[in-house]
This record gives C-alpha cells, sequence and structure tokens, in this order.
C-alpha cells in the first residue's frame, strides 16, 4: 500500500468502522475484477452505508490525493467499475424505494437491482425504461452512471430520457436534489459560477453550427461514449444540464445518491419468434423495415458466429439443426402489447413483413416505393398535411404497381433512375378534392430527400421538404 493510501486509511478509520474497510490481499483480489475482463486490485474497499460516510470519502480522497471509484454491483462489461486505488461499494444500505404518482414515477437509491424495482412496479403495470440484460443483477446506481439501456427501451427510454428528479453529491461534497425547490435555489447561489460555466459551454457549442449538428448527429442513436454533450443542446436551463451531464458519466462528475424515474408501460401481453434468414444482407434489411413498421418492440440480430454457439443444443427449434448456410443470420423479435387482439394484430404485421423480405417482395417495393408515408390525412379548411416529417420514413407494404392510399388512390409510380414520383387525388374530411404529389430520391444507403405538394381549390399549392 502507498504511503498516501496509508495516511487515507489511517484518516477513514477514525469515521468507518474496521469491519467496513477491507485491505487483506484475498479480498481485493475479489473485489479486483468486474463482469469485464479487466482487472485492477484496489488498495482499499470500502463499504458506504450513508451519504455522510461518502462525504467523508470524498473529502479524505481530496486531501490525500487518492483517486476513488464507485460500485453498486459491477456488472458493467467495459471495466468502469474497477480500481488499483480506492474501490467504495454503494449496494447494501442503499435500497429504498418510493413509489409516487400511481406508479407514474418511482424514487430509487443506488443499491436497488433494477429487476426489484420492475418488480415493485408490476402492481401499477408500469416499469422503469432502462432494460439491460443483467437487470437481475444490475443496480440502478450503475444503470443511471451508464446511461445503460437495452433490446426494447432504446434512446427514447433510457435513464437520460426518463428521468425526473436526481440527488447528487458533487466532489466538495455539496448535494443538489432537483425535487427539493430548496436545495435547488441555495445550489443555485452557491454553486453559480459551475452553472455559469455550463451555460458558456452550451452558447459556445451552438454557436458553432457544425460542431452542433455532430452532437445532434451522434446522440440520435445508441451513444454512451464520453459525457452527455447533448445535455448542452437538449436544455436551456444549465441546472438541467448538470443533472442529465450525469447520467452516462461513469461517476466521474458525481455520486448519483437517488433517482426517480419516470415510469413506462409495461404491457402484459407479449410474443416472441426466433426468425432465420439465409444471409446477413437481408437480416440486416430486415431490421431496418421492422424499425420502420414500429410493430416490434425489440429486435436483435445474431449473426453467424453467434449461431454456432447455440446450434444442435437441445431445445432448439427444428430449423437450427443440420447445415445452415455460411451467411445465415437469425432475428430475435418480442412484441408487447395492451391487449390479446392488438398482440394478434401487431404479430400478424411482423409474420407478414418478414415474409415479404423473405421472398423478395419488401425489397422489390421498397426500389419502387422507397418508405412512402403510411397516413397523410387532409383536415378541414386549407389544407394541412399531418405527418409528412415521416413521409418517406414508413414502410406500408406498398408493392410495384399496386399503390394504395388510406384515403384514396395512389396514381403508378413513375420510376426515373433514383427518383420516384407519385401523386393521389382524396377526400377529406369536409375539405374539397385535393390533389397531392411525392418525389422521392434515394440511393443504396436509402432516402435522401423527399417533396411534398398538396394542392386545394382553398389554398394554393404548398410544398413540404
Amino acid at each position: 500500500m502507498t504511503p498516501q493510501h496509508q495516511a487515507f486509511l489511517a484518516d477513514l478509520s477514525r469515521h468507518l468502522p474496521a469491519e467496513r474497510l477491507l485491505t487483506d490481499p484475498l479480498r481485493t483480489l475479489a473485489y479486483g475484477t468486474d463482469a469485464s475482463f479487466y482487472r485492477l486490485i484496489p488498495q482499499i474497499v470500502v463499504l458506504a452505508r450513508s451519504e455522510a460516510e461518502v462525504a467523508t470519502l470524498l473529502s479524505l480522497a481530496h486531501q490525500h490525493r487518492v483517486p476513488l471509484t464507485l460500485r453498486a454491483a459491477g456488472t458493467s462489461l467495459s471495466g468502469q467499475a474497477v480500481s488499483d486505488s480506492v474501490l467504495v461499494l454503494v449496494n447494501e444500505g442503499w435500497t429504498g424505494q418510493e413509489v409516487l404518482d400511481d406508479g407514474l414515477r418511482i424514487r430509487l437509491q443506488p443499491g436497488v437491482i433494477g429487476q426489484h424495482a420492475n418488480d415493485t412496479l408490476r402492481p401499477y403495470g408500469r416499469k422503469i425504461g432502462p432494460d439491460p440484460a443483467s437487470i437481475a443483477t444490475a443496480r440502478i446506481g450503475g444503470m443511471a452512471a451508464n446511461n445503460s439501456s437495452g433490446m426494447c427501451c432504446g434512446t427514447a427510454q433510457n435513464t437520460y430520457h426518463t428521468l425526473s428528479d436526481l440527488r447528487v453529491m458533487l466532489a466538495d461534497g455539496t448535494v443538489l436534489d432537483t425535487s427539493d425547490a430548496a436545495n435547488v435555489a441555495a445550489f443555485r447561489t452557491s454553486h453559480a459560477s459551475l452553472l455559469d460555466g455550463l451555460q458558456a459551454l452550451a452558447e459556445r457549442l451552438r454557436a458553432n453550427p457544425p460542431l452542433l449538428a455532430k452532437v445532434r448527429h451522434k446522440y440520435r442513436l445508441k451513444n454512451t461514449t464520453g459525457y452527455g454533450l447533448n445535455a448542452l443542446v437538449d436544455f436551456d436551463d444549465p441546472l438541467d444540464m448538470l443533472v442529465h451531464l450525469m447520467i452516462g458519466s461513469e461517476g466521474t462528475l458525481g455520486f448519483i445518491a437517488g433517482i426517480t424515474y419516470d415510469t413506462v408501460p409495461d404491457h402484459p401481453h407479449k410474443a416472441s419468434a426466433l426468425v432465420l434468414f439465409d444471409s446477413l444482407d437481408t437480416c440486416c434489411r430486415a431490421v431496418s423495415a421492422l424499425k420502420e413498421q414500429r410493430h416490434a418492440t425489440a429486435v436483435e440480430l445474431v449473426d453467424r458466429r453467434s449461431i454456432l454457439a447455440v446450434q444442435d443444443k437441445p431445445g432448439m427449434p427444428a430449423f437450427m439443426y443440420g447445415e445452415l448456410p455460411t451467411d445465415a443470420a437469425a432475428l430475435l423479435i418480442e412484441v408487447q402489447s395492451a391487449s390479446p387482439g392488438e398482440l394478434q394484430a401487431g404479430t400478424s404485421r411482423v409474420d407478414a413483413l418478414v415474409q415479404s423480405i423473405r421472398t423478395g417482395e419488401y425489397i422489390a417495393g421498397v426500389r419502387a416505393l422507397k418508405f412512402l408515408a403510411q397516413d397523410v390525412t387532409m383536415k378541414a379548411g386549407p389544407a394541412e398535411v399531418s405527418g409528412l416529417d415521416e413521409v418517406g420514413a414508413r414502410v406500408t407494404g406498398i408493392w410495384p404497381n399496386t399503390p394504395v392510399f388510406m384515403h384514396g388512390a395512389w396514381t403508378t409510380p413513375e420510376v426515373s433512375g433514383d427518383t420516384v414520383k407519385v401523386g393521389a387525388t382524396f377526400s377529406g374530411f369536409g375539405a374539397a378534392p385535393a390533389s397531392v404529389d411525392f418525389a422521392f430520391t434515394f440511393n443504396g444507403e436509402g432516402l435522401v430527400s423527399r417533396i411534398g405538394q398538396v394542392t386545394t381549390p382553398q389554398a394554393p399549392a404548398q410544398q413540404w421538404e
């Protein structure tokens, strides 16, 4: 043990009992790894039981210049919860739960196991948004600090987007609790310079259009690499920026002592399917199609190597036995619904889409009518078209030469190079007959532009891109 750590331990021994300060080689070795393949053997392992103890740890660590790392469960595969200095465990004694607003929110301490929170919410038909594969053992502190997601939650329901309130301790020991108005007011005064600095960073970012566009682009998908700089873009109040920067910061900006989630529906009716494709290319096209169709709740791609790991094992579907194509891949698909009828309708649509992809019919349809709008609705009075931002973004199962439109009839598409032109005439809820024309341009990667124009007797032509 280094002299710095010896001095740190001597001071810490005056505040915590010896049985919660682990330094023997056997136990430090045991705590030297998490669920990743990394190993860093800590010099001291501390079992913290309260915010006051964590504040003491932070103060002494600063005084002795000793790094420390916080760990809740240690289920991450990337090594965030290992340390060769001081490892602080915040699991036992940090398991408080409080259901709020009849299950619409839940307040949790960092040591709560994710599945236990969902068990608490089950009677309300709700669950927390994050659903990592390790949710049966992962704890809330790590799930928030890593902005964990999962197969179903994507980005829309991760911690960042379902955060209601946060209780966090900064390196100086100050506790910010966004659920406490008096605490927030005091923090705005005591840490005004910090908030001003964040505001300045946000303004610099927004004044740089290329960088701003890059940040927006990076965080449109799952992205937990580095700090969540999208917080500087998504929020105007620097306090909100600070709180959301904590999510995904891996404990480097503060200790998350408590978090309140906005919960999400836990649909009671679920169905899953394992679908095998002859080629990875077709399998990937199916993923894109299922995403656009929006009937599948979760889609997981299983490549050929993963198939080999389980192929011919007892209990596998019949089609997983014997010789498979060398480029085979599979999808694990789940559909969730609020009622049996909705579930049946959803699974039927998924089945139909998968079948059309296997036969090649879907691919031909996409080439001819690249992602036409599923629902463009005329409103009464001057023409307004809702959902035009989604034009070209949904697959409707429209195949070549058989155009269908929800409120009228599409003309047969005209294909010219990379552009598809198609139109329709229809009546819409009290409005006089209107004509709609769309032009779609696409390349090998997908749709690159779309123009829609609507004309009615009540209004001149209006165009959207």
